[in-house]
């Protein structure tokens, strides 16, 4: 039994990023994400993504799984496929939104768009239906069926300017015959920031949460997971500890249209540059403070 959520919900993450490359640009050589005034960033989708991996490690069902780590026994190769295999005949039917929301948690928390084009099948065996009783053979398109979900994250910037250092790196290997013979030298780049305190805004929609069925208990899973949102989460780019949550300041308003707008309380928090946190009052809303795993 879950109870629907009745409380807006403001929250913060503040994090350190320490010789690591925390979002790389693929457009860009794969370089630290940067706006155009320095400062480091960290996309809401890398986030995203991030807190998707989380939380299905913790045991929920997840629509938008990583290649890497998909859940056991979901063989599926595509979403198109995973939507078509789990929802069968009522994919596109008046319950999808419902039944998409029940199964798949980022799907009530974040929302989906269902965009999904129609079998090729069905699709020629609709324009030969039409062809023979002279209707117009222009087939079934498919669907499309958009979700809104009621969590929002937004990208996450650093405080301050962020240093990127770029190394040159050589490897060679032998990747041909019976390993006697070495392989030709490859040259690459590897970058880092080198020290950055970042943060990043999000909240949670009531109002939305009602569409979505999102609970009181889905909030709660998501301030759980939150501290923990870069284990688990180590590569060759992000080695383990380069990056931590220090902080995740969390605000329950005492209603759902909330006792301020989320720009206000999210002003109210200032961080320093080195992590420290200062958070000025807002009658009635006592923020939660919750260290980093």
């Amino acid at each position: 039994m879950t109870t629907p959520l009745q409380n807006k919900i403001d929250f913060a993450i503040v994090f350190r990023v320490k010789h690591a490359n925390p979002n790389g640009d693929p457009l860009n050589g794969n370089r630290p994400r940067t706006d155009y005034e320095g400062l480091g960033e960290v996309t809401d989708v890398c986030l995203k993504r991030k807190l998707r991996d989380r939380l299905q490690e913790s045991g929920q069902r997840i629509f938008v799984q990583s290649d890497d780590r998909k859940a056991a026994g979901d063989s599926y190769k595509s979403l198109a496929e995973r939507a078509r295999g789990e929802l069968g005949d009522k994919l596109g039917g008046a319950d999808t939104i419902k039944l998409a929301c029940e199964k798949w948690f980022d799907v009530r928390a974040f929302g989906q768009l269902f965009a999904i084009k129609a079998d090729k099948k069905a699709k020629n065996a609709k324009k030969d239906e039409k062809s023979i009783t002279g209707d117009d053979a222009g087939g079934d398109t498919g669907i499309s069926i958009g979700i809104r979900g009621p969590v929002t994250i937004q990208s996450a910037f650093s405080l301050e300017p962020v240093s990127v250092t770029s190394t040159q790196i050589t490897k060679s290997v032998s990747g041909e015959g019976d390993g006697s013979k070495r392989g030709s030298d490859t040259m690459g780049m590897k970058h880092r920031v080198d020290h950055g305190i970042y943060v990043s805004y999000g909240s949670i929609n009531p109002q939305l949460a009602e569409r979505t069925g999102f609970s009181t208990e889905d909030a709660e899973a998501i301030k759980t997971i939150l501290p923990k949102l870069f284990e688990n989460d180590a590569s060759s780019a992000r080695p383990e500890g380069s990056m931590e949550v220090l902080k995740v300041i969390w605000w329950q308003h005492n209603s759902k249209s909330g006792q301020f707008s989320s720009a206000k309380v999210h002003r109210s928090l200032k961080v320093s540059p080195d992590g420290a946190i200062e958070l000025d009052n807002l009658p009635g809303l006592v923020p939660e403070l919750v260290d980093g795993f």
